[in-house]
């Protein structure tokens, strides 16, 4: 079992940055690969960015170039940093954990809401 709790979440304007959370509990951090995934209201939940467990990192092309997602294994926190913010990036964000081992085990975080004015 794994438990996430997001953090870092607020409201901000257009351009500017926030830094989110996702800490980890339950089991050894670095054998999961950890993402971040997005639901707009009214829309589908979307894939914003994912780290592995050796460190590589694929983004949505939304989020290209202005987001970066990271992990500290030492913490058992994976970050993503968003830059330039845009009112289509409003979002509850969550965080998502995915352990491989004889099957696959999917956890989610509760989420934490981001919010860009323009």
């Amino acid at each position: 079992q794994v438990q996430l709790a997001e953090s870092g979440g607020g409201l901000v304007q257009a351009g500017d940055s926030l830094r989110l959370s996702c800490a980890a509990s339950g089991r050894t951090f670095s054998s999961l690969k950890m993402g971040w995934f997005r639901q707009a209201p009214g829309k589908e939940r979307e894939f914003v960015a994912a780290i592995s467990r050796d460190g590589g990192s694929t983004y949505a092309d939304s989020v290209k170039g202005r987001f970066t997602i990271s992990r500290e294994n030492a913490k058992n926190t994976v970050y993503l940093l968003m830059n330039s913010l845009k009112p289509e990036d409003t979002a509850v964000y969550y965080c998502k954990a995915t352990l491989r081992v004889e099957l696959t085990y999917i956890y989610w975080g509760q989420g934490t809401q981001v919010t860009v004015s323009s």
